[in-house]
Formats: C-alpha cells, structure tokens, sequence
C-alpha cells in the first residue's frame, strides 16, 4: 500500500501523486508542514472532546444532576459520534476529505460554545451530540489523509502519527481543563474558549487542502470491508476494542481513585493522572515504531490483561502506587495493541476505500471506549462497582486470550507485510 501509488491508471513513474484528499495530483510528493498540520487538526479535535472529563463534578452541583446522568451525556456522545463514522468515512472517499473535514471543524467549534454557554444539562447534552458528529466525521478522513499525505510513502509512519495524536489529544484534553479550571477564572468557560482557539490553525489546514472532483456518487450503504483483508480487520479490531475498553475504564475511574487515595479535590491532580495513561500510550508507541504489527498486539495484550488486573486489586487494596503501576500497564498495553492494530489496517486497507474501511476501524474503538464502560456503570449499582469491575476483568481476559490465539495463527511471513 505505497502512498505513492498512481491513481486514475496514470503509469508508474508518471509524477501522479496523491493529494490531501486522495486524488491525484500534478503538483509533486505532499509537503511535510500539511502532513503535520493534518496531525494537529486530529490533536486538537480530540482534545476538546476529552475537555469536558474533569469538570462534571462542576456541572453536577451547578445544575444539580445525578452521577447517571453524566453516563447518559457520554452515551449520547457515543450514539452519534458511530453514525457519524459510518456516513463520514465513504462521504469522504467519494468527495474528498475537505469537504468532509470542514464542517467537523465547524461542528467541533459549535460544540464548544455549547459548553460555554451551557446554563442547563440540556446545553451540556446538545454540546456533547455536536462534539460526537464532529469527531465522527474527522476521525477516518483524517487517518486517510495522513497516510495519503505521510511525505515519504511510509504507511507505518502515517499509522505512527495517527496514534499518537489520537492518544495525544484524549490526554491533554483533560490536562488542559483540569489545570484551566483549576488556576484559571471561569472553569466551565476558559477550557472551550482556548479549543475554539486552538481550532483555528485546524480550520486553515482543512481550507487549505486541494479539493477534489467527485469520483463516485455517495450512496448510504452498510460498512463494507474488502474480502482480501476482513481477517486483518477482524482480529486487529477485537484486539483494538478490548485495548479501548480497559482504557475507557481507567479514564473513568481514575480521578475518582485519585481523589479518595490522595484526599484531594484538585482538577488537575486527576486529569494529570488520566493523562499519564494515555502517556504511557503514547510513548510506547514512538518506542516501538517500526515493529511488527502482530508482534505488537501479540506483546500488548498481556500487558493490557495485567493492568486491569492490578486495577481490580487497588478496588479492593487501596494504594496510590498500586494505582499508578496500574495505570503504567494499561497504557503501554493500549500502546502496542493499537499501534499494532491501526498500522495492520491502514497498510492493508485498498486506496479507494480507506476512508471506510477507518472509520469503520474507529467505529470499533469508540464502541470499545463507550458500550463496555456503561455496561459496568449499570451493574455496578446492582452488584457494587468492585464486583462489576473483578466481572469486566474477567471477561476482558478471556477475550485477551481467545484474540492472542487468533493472532498465533497467522503465519509469520504474512507479519511482515503488517
């Protein structure tokens, strides 16, 4: 899958290279600051979903909610931002990716001043439908546009980039919110004024990326993945899934933790907790570019498993390093198994349908962040959250090792492609 690769039959050597949108275009190999860019776009947008994670706290006394309802915002968020995939994925393949990306940015803008303006849970849930159509509709087209604008045609690369951001900006979202609410006047409003911000550089990039002649009329149809790689996409996705599931938990439960071990109500102790997972994410990643896809998803796993376990036991002995040994584990795991996951996938999936194929790659991942961690916020004021976590533990593990033997089947010279 060289990025490089001429389109619409131009020959090899032909200087058809592909443009931001994946067209081709006359105008030479695509330069490293749109590249770049591209990645800052996806950093920034999923910063602002992160946004909101420190500050519910806040808006439970402010309009007086229950906890639950916190779980129906981030349902609602979850609930839109899978269709928004679904449409936005192939919209852009056939379309280009401006035309799509523009109004995700847009919409992103929009969902801000919804949290700025909110004077009512209805403001924070409306806020929250605008942020999951946004990332919804950026997250496949911008994974494709990286890969389609990484400069030298490295698709491990492009996959690298994409990670990273994407584990980047769910950090720093609750960093930046945690310490702007926490020094900062105005902490339900500072946080979103600053992402409308740091929007505009993304709103410039998207402007100014080459637009591109409708190749095909959009029709809504079921996701589809090409046959020649569905064994790809299916134990990579599971392995995905169950890597953002064991994330979604820890984002969760953390700042709680954090709180009841240190005794402290600061916003930016928990966030910066919650970001230290998804550090460990990230660094990892950087460290083991270039690997082995299935060797790093056969690696993370385990590692995956064994974090979760330790967090089971901080639920019933409680210790801050326990907790952070906890959360070192989970994130190296969510490292590997996803830099694994999205580099098999993006090196296998066709040129004319990768924008599908990703979204529908996100789909599993945001579904691994939002299905599973509700279903242990509902047991869990049947049964108590301890036992409802020691139960996801469980079934996590089992899963862990059905996908690990999968993985152990496919043969190592087919590694080497992936």
């Amino acid at each position: 899958m060289p990025n490089d690769t001429p389109l619409l039959g131009a020959p090899a050597g032909s200087g058809a290279q592909r443009d931001s949108s994946g067209r081709g275009s006359r105008t030479g190999r695509p330069s490293a600051w749109r590249f770049w860019a591209t990645a800052y776009t996806l950093l920034i947008l999923l910063t602002g979903t992160n946004l909101p994670t420190p500050l519910y706290r806040g808006y439970e006394a402010k309009f007086g909610f229950s906890p639950f309802v916190v779980t129906l915002i981030f349902a609602v968020y979850v609930a839109v931002l899978i269709p928004s995939l679904l449409v936005a994925g192939p919209l852009s393949d056939a379309l280009g990716r401006r035309r799509v990306l523009l109004p995700a940015v847009v919409l992103a803008v929009a969902g801000s001043l919804g949290f700025v303006f909110a004077t009512s849970t209805g403001w924070l849930f409306a806020a929250r439908v605008l942020q999951g159509l946004a990332v919804g509709a950026a997250s496949g087209a911008l994974t494709a546009a990286l890969s389609e604008l990484e400069p030298s045609g490295n698709p491990r690369k492009a996959a690298l980039v994409s990670t990273v951001a994407s584990v980047g900006g769910l950090g720093l979202g609750p960093v930046l919110a945690g310490l702007l609410a926490q020094y900062a006047p105005a902490p339900d409003v500072v946080p979103f004024v600053v992402e409308i911000v740091l929007l505009i550089p993304a709103a410039v990039t998207v402007i100014s990326m080459p637009s591109a002649q409708p190749r095909t009329r959009w029709r809504p149809r079921r996701p589809q993945i090409p046959p020649t790689m569905r064994a790809v996409f299916a134990t990579s996705g599971t392995a995905s899934f169950l890597a953002f599931a064991v994330i979604g938990l820890f984002l969760t439960l953390i700042p709680a933790y954090v709180a009841a071990l240190t005794n402290s109500t600061n916003l930016l102790l928990g966030g910066g907790t919650v970001a230290l997972t998804l550090a460990f994410s990230a660094v990892v990643q950087v460290l083991a570019h270039g690997r082995p896809s299935r060797r790093l998803q056969l690696a993370g796993l385990p590692i995956l498993a064994l974090g979760l376990g330790l967090l089971v036991l901080v639920g019933r002995v409680p210790s801050l390093v326990l907790l952070l040994t906890a959360t070192a584990l989970a994130g190296t795991g969510h490292g590997l198994v996803f830099l694994g996951g999205l580099t098999a996938v993006n090196k296998a999936a066709p040129d004319g349908s990768r924008g599908e194929v990703l979204s529908s790659f996100y789909v599993i991942l945001y579904a691994g962040v939002g299905f599973p961690v509700l279903g242990v916020g509902i047991l869990a004021t049947a049964v108590g959250l301890a036992t409802a976590v020691s139960w996801f533990a469980a079934v996590v593990a089992v899963l862990c090792l059905l996908v690990l033997l999968a993985l152990g089947r496919r043969q190592a010279p087919a590694d080497a492609g992936n």
